[in-house]
């Protein structure tokens, strides 16, 4: 489909339009015509599912859904551990739709189409001698994937990754291309920086970066008590702070890392230590556990023995910042004002106390990742006017198999929502509009963007009626797209 000599949508019939259209469509035998995120968790099966090569062919797709009546959604890399790219009407694979607009050394930054992964993105920052500032755990995820759910990194004194986009190139339901930044539109690109897909179709996005580097991190092994009682001294202590928890030991490992143009000094590669025992042989042990709950505690325990005691390593920026997460898993995380971590931390650790100690209690997986970030003004981003703390749990899927998580869940997500917790956009939870508005000042605000620019809702699908439109029924239920073993 060229869309160089096309008439205007409005003007194609509607035969035209699917005809059109069918270049980019792709079959039901495709295995991208369906959609399952990476962990499996949640599925759907879209009444039509296009991949576009050109931004020019959305258009075409929007005039064809306003005509059948119903919604389009994005879909990157599907690296959301819930159903927020999930649809019943039209999908759009944004594969193709990764290409470099723009780089600009001299004031570092670059104009990219919203589609391109963090993988790609990399390399092609590197060749321009450049670097994203700040990077969460994987770069599995497209651009426009991390800035619509407002994905975050590491370092009380750096914002979650979308405070890093200084422009959005944002396509509209009738095809137009709005450009909007804190200057320009600025109501839409507040909304749209966490916006969950539902402000527009994000075409392009201009993002600051800098110059290259790599980072430092050493790493050591704290006792619980010690790290909540340093906690500042730790989060101060570098660029980059992270601890990982695992609480059957009372112990924590915490990272530290900081920039630096030292040689890279990559960790050592040790196929059995890493791959047999650390990948193959912990899985088969977290299979066993899903029979035997008592033997969790003891795997939680080698793994943290395979880490060592200390470590020191040095490489490239995203590879420091980037980790293996595995195995599939289901998580959830949530963000709570900085100055609440001690006491959120210390009612965590008595809860799960109690469970260890409890022959038939929960046993949650590990680690229980902490990390922590700057206070921003977006106004759905978890950390909107307040420096953060993140604590994100998981419970691994031996060989994708279902593991019993939603009791465990249920129970930390209590307690954290008693710290004024805010749950991440991109996991699942079940917040309502009325929690948000209790703690998000803008969440109206939002809504009323959302409402002035898509007014028939094309860019709507069940999460967003569910958690921010407050709609109760059947088809928009938080488990109308769990996938069932």
């Amino acid at each position: 489909m060229s869309s160089s000599s096309l008439p205007p949508p409005s003007a194609c019939p509607t035969p035209d339009l699917r005809r059109l259209l069918s270049t980019i469509e792709l079959p039901s035998t495709s295995p991208q015509a369906s959609f399952s995120n990476w962990a499996k968790t949640f599925h759907c099966t879209p009444s039509r599912t296009y991949m576009p090569t050109d931004s020019r062919q959305l258009p075409y797709i929007f005039e064809l859904a306003r005509r059948e009546r119903t919604t389009v959604r994005p879909a990157g890399s599907g690296h959301s551990p819930s159903d927020l790219a999930c649809t019943n009407g039209m999908m759009v694979r944004t594969d193709k739709l990764d290409k470099l607009l723009e780089v600009n050394t001299e004031k570092e930054y670059v104009v990219v189409e919203g589609g391109i992964s963090l993988h790609v993105l990399h390399q092609v920052l590197a060749q321009h001698g450049l670097a994203m500032s700040n990077l969460g755990s994987i770069s599995d995820q497209t651009i426009a994937g991390i800035v619509t759910t407002a994905t975050h990194g590491t370092g009380i004194h750096f914002g979650v990754i979308p405070t890093m986009v200084l422009a959005l190139d944002i396509m509209l339901p009738n095809g137009d291309v709005v450009r909007c930044s804190s200057t320009q539109n600025s109501d839409l690109f507040q909304a749209s920086r966490c916006g969950l897909g539902a402000t527009g179709f994000i075409v392009a996005v201009t993002l600051k970066v800098e110059r290259a580097f790599r980072l430092r991190e050493s790493r050591r092994l704290v006792d619980f008590d010690e790290a909540v009682r340093d906690l500042d001294q730790l989060v101060d202590g570098a660029e980059h702070p992270k601890l990982w928890w695992f609480p059957s030991t009372g112990k924590m490992r915490y990272f530290a890392a900081d920039r630096t143009y030292d040689p890279a000094q990559p960790p050592p590669v040790n196929w059995f230590w890493d791959t047999f025992v650390g990948f193959h042989l912990i899985q088969l042990a977290l299979f066993l556990g899903r029979y035997f709950s008592w033997i969790v505690p003891y795997i939680s325990m080698v793994v943290l023995w395979l880490g060592g005691e200390q470590g020191v390593v040095c490489d490239d920026s995203h590879r420091i910042f980037n980790l293996d997460c595995l195995f599939a898993q289901y998580t959830t995380e949530w963000s709570i004002p900085y100055e609440h971590t001690r006491a959120c931390l210390s009612e965590l650790r008595q809860w799960l106390d109690e469970e260890h100690q409890d022959p038939n209690g929960l046993r949650p997986h590990f680690p229980i990742e902490i990390r922590f970030s700057e206070a921003d003004d977006i106004w759905l981003s978890p950390s909107y006017g307040r420096k953060s703390c993140w604590i994100g749990i998981v419970q691994f899927k031996p060989y994708n198999l279902p593991v019993a998580y939603r009791q465990l869940f249920s129970r930390f997500e209590s307690i954290v929502a008693k710290y004024q917790g805010r749950p991440h956009w991109a996991k699942a939870h079940g917040f309502t509009p009325d929690d948000f508005r209790a703690t998000y000042p803008e969440f109206d605000r939002f809504v009323q963007v959302l409402k002035s620019v898509d007014p028939e809702g094309m860019f709507i699908n069940p999460y967003v009626r569910r958690h921010v439109l407050g709609e109760q029924s059947e088809e928009v239920g938080g488990r109308v797209f769990k996938e069932r073993p």
